[in-house]
């Protein structure tokens, strides 16, 4: 590899929220790698820690925390939080400015999973989102007009969605004429013919708080399940909660032994966001989803998969392991013919291989 290729990089920056926009950022980071692309990963919190694990060696750039609290109230929290979310983008901004400024003749792009503060004048970006059309409620028309604001600071905006299917149903139409490339399913995993080593597989995710209301109900419910469990934490702090004998349980797994754990397991609970909906419906599992209570998109996407008849799904508060004995929803995705990501890769920043 020469030194002027290793030279050449691109960052790579997921909103922390959760692990779901720094899990499908990996197909991604891992592309430009083998473009003999340098990436370096910008973010915070849990989703920087997460990808710290993943790529111990790549460059990192700490961005500063939106530091949002939230309510029982998805909407309600963001509109409180606005003036957070406002100073978060302003500081990031500034510091991706400063970052670009001392190390421009290196960068050659810029990729923003949802980090509305991630561009560049100088540089060519693109912007990653499935929700060009935000569900908030009454707040909606103004919540997608700033959105598409900052989404018309890039080249292009890239949806991680096939346009002939959409996933995501409404969530992803582009009804507002931006300049939108749907580049298909976005997953780190690929679906392995193994035995089946676990009857169930509990994947707990998202912002702390919402994730521990997920983990305290599974302990109450899953002492009434008499199968083989894996219960996935889905966080870096330890636990020393005791779970029945027949639950597994790790507090968190890097992306091959989740590949593994999924590909192992006949059913899946999970909450309903995107990236784990994109990873199962890779992995042809059969889910049960629990939206985050008042998270619109995932409420929304629970319940526009359920009317599919593609994936089971109960509210949080009604949810009873005894639901699981309904009959399994049987996936089978079919891929349509898409482009390799790294064909949007080079036409978005016209890199060249080597």
């Amino acid at each position: 590899m020469s030194n002027k290729i290793v030279s050449k990089k691109i960052i790579v920056a997921p909103l922390n929220w959760g692990w779901g926009h720094a899990s499908r950022c990996i197909p991604i980071i891992r592309e430009i790698i083998n473009l003999d692309y340098v990436p370096v990963i910008a973010s915070d919190g849990a989703a920087l820690a997460f990808l710290q694990k993943e790529f111990p060696t790549l460059e990192y750039i700490a961005l500063p925390s939106y530091g949002i609290k939230y309510g029982k109230s998805f909407s309600l929290s963001m509109c409180l939080n606005l003036p957070k979310i406002l100073a978060g983008i302003i500081r990031e901004h500034s510091v991706i400015k400063q970052y670009i400024s001392l190390n421009k003749k290196e960068i050659v792009g810029i990729i923003s999973d949802n980090r509305l503060g991630i561009y560049h004048p100088q540089i060519s970006s693109v912007y990653i989102t499935h929700q060009l059309n935000i569900k908030a409620g009454f707040f909606s028309k103004w919540v997608n007009k700033a959105h598409h604001y900052f989404i018309k600071k890039h080249k292009e905006c890239w949806v991680p969605d096939v346009e002939s299917s959409l996933f995501s149903g409404d969530l992803s139409k582009n009804t507002s004429n931006l300049t939108v490339q749907y580049i298909g399913i976005l997953s780190r995993f690929k679906k392995q013919n193994i035995p089946i080593k676990y009857n169930l597989l509990v994947l707990l995710s998202g912002v702390e708080g919402q994730r521990k209301a997920l983990e305290d109900l599974m302990y109450n419910e899953l002492k009434h399940f008499k199968g083989k469990v894996l219960l996935v934490r889905g966080s870096l702090k330890a636990s020393d909660r005791v779970f029945p004998p027949n639950v597994e349980v790790v507090d968190y797994l890097l992306s091959n032994e989740l590949q593994t754990a999924i590909n192992a397991s006949e059913q899946v609970i999970s909450r309903s966001g995107y990236s784990t909906v994109m990873d199962l419906l890779i992995l042809e599992k059969s889910a049960f989803y629990i939206p985050t209570p008042g998270q619109t998109e995932q409420e929304y996407l629970a319940e526009y998969l359920r009317e599919k008849e593609m994936a089971n799904s109960s509210c949080e508060k009604d949810f009873k392991i005894a639901l699981l004995s309904k009959k399994n929803v049987e996936v089978s995705f079919k891929k349509s013919p898409q482009h390799h990501i790294s064909v949007y890769l080079k036409n978005a920043f016209k890199l060249s291989q080597v």
